[in-house]
């Protein structure tokens, strides 16, 4: 095969050795593949020189505006540390404040029921008296003493991730697990509960807010003790009852403390007196158009008391 000078001179030809497989393997590359490499490569040439120091430019620009606003904002918040501070120090004396006038109240008002039971024990009978301190303890509004459960539920202690040796939150005690345990030991026969010295009634509620559980919108805090006084078949009926199942299956996985004990004497206190809910005479009805003596007789009236505790589940 022949070709013009300018092709000879431009490109040399490919010349097979006698022995293909071996010419193939020692130059696979194809020579229009290597021609097209090289001006790939041409073409990709770094950047002249005003372009590179450009570059190098727009990057120490953005480096040092960066460390600007990170000075700026440190510079901030160093100003600001004390002002937060001081309101943290503020509102940490008026939360101390208000607990010590919360306690003093508190014993007031204990010191005040007293009164009030004696001078209605001084004005009734002596039968009435006593009928009255028996509803009294049955309805959650008097103090009561006898033998009974006590429940105890505690929050996991907390372990280092295995990984990155970090604390792992607990396995924590919820709302709906006191709920549950309340509930249960009411089946069980209990005549008096009460969840960290706070007394149940038919008007008493559990519920959350964040991580914090509240018993009549009263905090408690952990361990918590489940305080029931009834005969001495409810221990073993509770413990048959689905929320002590479930919290032994829960303390199992997790680590939780779960555990039911026997207590003798337990002296369980009163609870807040209720705020009382008055009814209000319904409005006359008006006479109809056609005069005929017809009346609109109002539906039943409808409760406003909170719900009693109701069991949510794990």
């Amino acid at each position: 095969m022949t070709g013009t000078p300018g092709d000879s001179q431009g490109r040399a030809d490919r010349v097979y050795a006698p022995d293909f497989l071996t010419e193939l393997f020692r130059n696979p590359l194809d020579p229009g593949y290597a021609d097209a490499a090289a001006r790939r490569r041409e073409r990709q040439a770094p950047p002249s020189g005003w372009r590179h120091w450009s570059a190098r430019s727009v990057s120490l620009v953005v480096a040092v505006t960066l460390g600007f606003l990170f000075a700026v904002a440190y510079r901030q918040t160093l100003e600001a540390e004390p002002g937060r501070s001081q309101a943290r120090s503020g509102l940490v004396e008026q939360i101390k404040q208000r607990e010590t006038e919360t306690d003093r109240l508190s014993v007031r008002a204990d010191e005040l029921r007293a009164e009030v039971a004696r001078q209605r024990e001084a004005a009734l009978g002596g039968s009435e008296a006593a009928r009255l301190r028996t509803l009294e303890a049955g309805t959650g509004l008097g103090p009561v003493r006898g033998d009974g459960v006590v429940v105890r539920l505690a929050d996991a202690p907390q372990k280092p991730d295995a990984v990155t040796g970090a604390d792992v939150g607990p396995s924590r005690v919820i709302y709906s697990d006191l709920q549950g345990v309340a509930n249960d030991l009411w089946a069980a026969g209990a005549e008096a509960i009460a969840i960290n010295g706070q007394r149940l009634t038919a008007m008493s509620t559990i519920r959350s807010a964040g991580q914090a559980i509240l018993v009549d919108y009263r905090p408690v805090s952990g361990p918590y003790e489940v305080s029931a006084i009834g005969p001495r078949s409810m221990r073993d009926r509770y413990e048959d009852s689905r929320s002590a199942l479930t919290m032994r299956k829960v303390a199992e996985d997790t680590g939780l403390s779960f555990g039911v004990r026997r207590a003798e004497d337990l002296t369980l206190p009163a609870a807040p007196d209720p705020r009382l809910r008055y009814a209000q005479p319904s409005v006359s009805p008006t006479p109809s158009p056609s005069g005929a003596d017809r009346s609109v007789s109002p539906g039943p009236p409808g409760s406003r008391t909170s719900p009693s505790p109701s069991g949510g589940g794990r």
